[in-house]
């Protein structure tokens, strides 16, 4: 098959994913977009395994009979809870690809050295296309495969630690070891002495121990970075295993990877700008760890928390005629997205109307409640951005918070000394009555005390959150 065929098909695939990720900006069609993506990685792959010197064809097969195989199993188990830590892990395995592929370009280009013109004559594939590179292609192989290397290494160790994070199981607090920012600007500036060693003399050890260091940078960055910053982290490791396939692509000379590669790059940049720009952080700010900065002690809060049982709240919402459901990471480690859907169900059959306000960096991942909520089959049209709904909670009867803090915390406005001062926020307690739907009394992901708690129209709804809703299904007539 000849490079115009492989060459069209991988035209028509990239097509598809810039389908793909249109479709994927609005809920309606999201689910086609889904569709173009699996065309066109279909299409990518038989391309791939068709075109000029595709070979092994029973590993390749294999391969991708067990890659499918274990990712049809995934699907079935993994939660849409659970969905951050899977896009956490998945983004590692792009930047292990990212150093495993490096490392075989450069064992290539050890080998192909070491070859006589009569032996270089004979490669095929790959090998033959770097055989027939002349010195500066070679220079510039050696940088693609240095910063592929590189850019891999560092979403590798930092998508897992992510994992960890979203996943409980490493502290989500922000964590560095002594020496903080300077032990990874120095392993940054070692990394770019060895990228002048490694152009010069094409040595091993050189990108071996550049490997190291690009490593703990991707282990120290994100260990650096607080819980509540996490929808920035998994967006901005999106972004890295983005430029690590586009970096996979020059070294292969594939230009489909690289169109795919900047495409996931330039977009997951992009998202992480909107949610930074939605927490009134700098993107330095965050990827260098900790949640906001203060100037001064923080605003005391006074007064108590006033607890209320689902009967209270159940006569409230019978009462009331506009109800808006602000949703958090609450309602998703409770998986009570379901609950909350059949509230909504009884509540708009009675003529209310209820609508759902969602803050961009709700939850542990961009989208996160739009994804449970469209699970649960919440219609599309009651389901509001934060800029939307606003100014809609003075006239609002009952504003009900289920597992939020940071993004209804009124000290954004009112405390300039807070972590979060500046952050816009859900203004819910506007509303003549909020509900805060939590387990207990403790401040949250990022231990932040939240002054709405303590006024006078809130009333903390104590409990699971699912147990909770499930409460008030029966009373709601």
């Amino acid at each position: 098959m000849d490079y115009g065929f492989t060459t069209a098909a991988y035209v028509v695939a990239a097509v598809l994913f810039i389908q793909s990720l249109g479709g994927l900006s609005g809920q309606e069609s999201a689910k086609r977009a889904v569709w173009y993506g699996i065309a066109g990685m279909a299409l990518a792959v038989a391309a791939t395994l068709y075109g000029p010197g595709a070979g092994n064809w029973l590993i390749s097969l294999v391969m991708i009979a067990a890659g499918g195989a274990i990712g049809w199993v995934v699907a079935q188990r993994v939660q849409m809870t659970e969905m951050p830590q899977l896009v956490a892990a998945m983004h590692s395995l792009v930047g292990l690809a990212a150093v495993f592929i490096g490392y075989n370009t450069h064992i290539e280009l050890v080998r192909i050295a070491a070859l006589d013109e009569t032996a270089r004559a004979a490669l095929n594939g790959f090998a033959a296309v770097v055989a027939h590179k002349s010195g500066v292609e070679v220079s510039i192989l050696r940088v693609e495969t240095f910063l592929g290397v590189f850019i891999g290494a560092v979403t590798f160790t930092g998508s897992v630690i992510a994992f960890g994070k979203l996943a409980g199981k490493v502290d989500g607090k922000a964590k560095k070891l002594p020496g903080g920012h300077v032990l990874n600007a120095a392993a940054a500036i070692i990394s770019v002495v060895l990228l002048v060693v490694y152009l010069q003399t094409g040595s091993t050890l050189a990108l071996a121990v550049m490997t190291l260091a690009a490593l703990f940078i991707g282990y120290h960055l994100i260990m650096g970075i607080g819980g509540a910053d996490m929808p920035v982290v998994v967006s901005m490791l999106n972004s890295y295993s983005g430029w690590a396939a586009a970096a996979i692509g020059f070294s292969l000379s594939n230009d489909l990877l690289i169109v795919v590669g900047a495409l996931v790059g330039s977009s997951g940049a992009i998202l992480s700008y909107i949610m930074c720009k939605a927490m009134n952080r700098s993107f330095v700010s965050v990827i260098l760890g900790g949640f906001g900065g203060t100037t001064g002690p923080a605003m005391e809060v006074t007064g108590e928390q006033v607890a209320i049982d689902a009967e209270g709240v159940a006569a409230a919402l019978n009462d009331a005629d506009s109800i808006v459901i602000i949703p958090g990471y609450g309602m998703a480690v409770a998986q009570a997205q379901q609950s909350v859907s059949e509230l909504t169900r009884k509540l708009r059959a009675k003529g209310k109307n209820v609508r759902f306000a969602i803050h961009p960096v709700a939850g542990r991942l961009p989208g996160h409640m739009n994804v449970l909520l469209a699970e649960a089959k919440v219609p599309y049209d009651i389901v509001l951005e934060m800029d939307e709904i606003n100014e809609d909670f003075p006239e609002t009867d009952v504003a009900i918070v289920i597992g939020s803090n940071d993004i209804v915390n009124p000290a954004a406005q009112e405390d300039p000394n807070s972590p979060i001062a500046g952050m816009p926020v859900l203004e819910c307690w506007k509303a003549k009555q909020v509900f805060v739907s939590k387990r207990g009394q403790g401040t949250g992901y990022s231990g932040i005390e939240n002054p709405l708690f303590f006024k006078d129209n809130t009333r903390m709804f104590y409990g699971d959150a699912k147990k909770s809703i499930d409460q008030l299904l029966p009373m709601i007539e």
